[in-house]
C-alpha cells in the first residue's frame, strides 16, 4: 500500500545534519536576492502607497511567509529527515500526493526556469545593447539548456558556487541603493492608495514565496532542531526580504527623486548607476544561474521520482523545452501575474498542510491511504479563492474583497481542511512498512 516514492527514501540521519547558516539561511537568502523578485516591486507599491507603509508591508509579508509557509514544512522536513513529497502524503494521501505537492512543484518549477531565463537574458541583451527577438531567443535556449545540463549532471557544482554568487546581488543593491540615495527626500508617489500598496506588497512578496515555503521541508531535513528553523527563517526570509526589497525600492524611489529614470523598474535605477550598469547587468545574469540549476534541479528530481520509467535526462529536457518556450513567447514575463498563480497554487497546500500538522499535534501524522479528499477539496477551493481576479465575470466586490489572495488562499485551504477532517472525506493513515 505504500508506492515506491515514499518507502524507497531514507530519512537524513542525525550526524548529517549541519547548523542554519550553512544551509537553509545562505539558500533562503539567494532566493530572494534574486533579481526577478524585486525587478518590478516598486510599480504596484510605491506607486500607490508612501515609503514608510511600504516598508511596514515588506515587513509584514515577511512575518507571514515565516509563520504561515514556511515554519510548518521546515518543522516536519527536520523532525522526520524527508523531503516535500513524503510528507505531503499525510495531506493529500499516497496516490494523491503524486499530483499534489509532487508533480505540482515540478510544472511550476518549469515557469520558475522560464521566468528567470527570461529575465537573465534581458539583462544579458542589455549588457550588450542588443534589441534583436533572434538574439534573445538563441541565448534564452543556449542559457536553459546549457543549465539544465549541469543540473542533471553536476548540481553539486553549482551548490559550492551558490556560496559566492548568491552575495554578488546583494553588493550591487548596496551600490544601487548608495548612488541613488540622495533623490529619496524628493520622491513623491503619484497616485495615492496605501492601503492598495500594502497589499499589493503582501500579495506580491507572499506568491513569490510560496513554492518556497513549501520546500522548506527539504531544506529543514537538513536541520538539527527547532532553533536552527527559527533562526534560518527569521534571518534568511524576514530579514532577506527587508533587505532585498526594501534597497531596491529605496532605489528606484531615489532614481525617480533625481530625475535619473522615469520607470519604476529597477532595471532603470540599475541604468541611472552610469559607467557600471552594462557589467552590472552581466553581474546580476550571472548570479541568475545558481536559481535557474537549482529550479531545474528541483523539476528534474519531481518527475524523476513520480515517472521512474521516464530516464532522468528525457524527462527534464522536454520540461525545460516548456520552459524554453515561456521564455521565447514573452509568457514568462508576467512576473508579477505569475507569482500570483505560484500563491494561489501553494497557498491552500502550505494551510492544509498546516491543519494537519495542528491535528496531528504538532508532528507528521505519517502517510494516508489512496487520495485523501479532503486534502484535495481544501487544496482545490482555495486555489479558485486565489485566482478569482483571473475568472471572468465575478463582480469587482467579490475579487477586491480577495485581497492578499494567497493569503486569503491559506486561511481557505487551513479551515476547509479542519472542518473535512471531521467528515469521511480524509483518508485514514496507513502503516509504513
Amino acid at each position: 500500500m505504500i508506492p515506491n516514492y515514499i518507502r524507497l527514501t531514507r530519512p537524513i540521519p542525525s550526524v548529517q545534519r549541519v547548523p542554519w547558516y550553512k544551509n537553509t539561511f545562505p539558500t533562503y537568502a539567494g532566493i530572494f536576492l534574486w533579481v526577478g523578485f524585486y525587478l518590478k516591486l516598486a510599480g504596484p507599491t510605491i506607486g500607490e502607497a508612501s515609503i514608510g507603509v511600504c516598508m511596514g508591508a515588506l515587513l509584514v509579508a515577511g512575518l507571514l511567509c515565516f509563520g504561515l509557509y514556511y515554519y510548518v514544512p521546515a518543522m516536519l522536513g527536520m523532525q522526520t529527515g524527508r523531503p516535500l513529497y513524503v510528507i505531503g502524503t499525510s495531506t493529500f494521501g499516497t496516490k494523491g500526493g503524486y499530483l499534489m505537492p509532487g508533480l505540482l512543484m515540478g510544472f511550476l518549477q518549469l515557469g520558475w526556469v522560464g521566468a528567470i531565463a527570461s529575465v537573465a537574458t534581458d539583462f544579458i541583451m542589455k549588457g550588450l545593447h542588443l534589441s534583436s527577438r533572434i538574439a534573445f531567443s538563441v541565448i534564452v535556449s543556449l542559457w536553459i539548456y546549457s543549465l539544465a545540463w549541469v543540473a542533471i549532471r553536476g548540481i553539486e557544482h553549482v551548490a559550492r558556487v551558490a556560496k559566492f554568487l548568491n552575495w554578488v546581488p546583494l553588493v550591487m543593491i548596496v551600490i544601487v541603493f548608495w548612488v541613488n540615495r540622495v533623490g529619496i527626500d524628493q520622491y513623491t508617489v503619484v497616485r495615492s492608495d496605501p492601503w492598495g500598496g500594502f497589499l499589493n506588497m503582501v500579495t506580491i512578496v507572499i506568491g513569490f514565496f510560496a513554492t518556497a515555503g513549501a520546500a522548506g521541508a527539504d531544506f529543514g531535513m537538513n536541520n538539527r532542531n527547532g532553533r536552527d528553523i527559527v533562526l534560518a527563517g527569521m534571518f534568511g526570509i524576514v530579514g532577506a526580504v527587508l533587505i532585498a526589497g526594501g534597497l531596491p525600492i529605496l532605489s528606484v524611489a531615489g532614481s525617480i527623486g533625481r530625475h535619473a529614470a522615469n520607470t519604476y523598474s529597477y532595471s532603470g535605477a540599475i541604468a541611472s548607476v552610469g559607467a557600471l550598469a552594462p557589467v552590472m547587468f552581466f553581474l546580476f545574469a550571472a548570479a541568475s544561474l545558481v536559481p535557474t540549476c537549482f529550479s531545474t534541479f528541483i523539476a528534474s528530481n519531481s518527475f524523476s521520482t513520480m515517472f521512474p520509467r521516464i530516464p532522468r535526462s528525457i524527462s527534464t529536457l522536454v520540461g525545460v523545452t516548456v520552459s524554453a518556450l515561456l521564455a521565447i513567447s514573452g509568457l514568462a514575463n508576467n512576473l508579477v501575474g505569475f507569482f500570483s498563480i505560484v500563491g494561489a497554487s501553494f497557498g491552500p497546500i502550505c494551510g492544509a498542510m498546516c491543519a494537519d500538522y495542528v491535528l496531528a499535534g504538532g508532528r507528521w501524522s505519517g502517510p494516508r491511504e489512496g487520495i485523501n479528499w479532503a486534502g484535495y477539496v481544501a487544496w482545490g477551493v482555495g486555489f479558485l479563492v486565489g485566482i478569482a481576479d483571473h475568472i471572468p465575470g465575478l463582480p469587482p466586490t467579490w475579487v477586491n474583497a480577495d485581497r492578499p489572495a494567497p493569503l486569503i488562499s491559506f486561511v481557505v485551504g487551513f479551515f476547509l481542511y479542519l472542518a473535512l477532517s471531521k467528515t469521511r472525506l480524509q483518508s485514514p493513515i496507513v502503516a509504513e512498512g
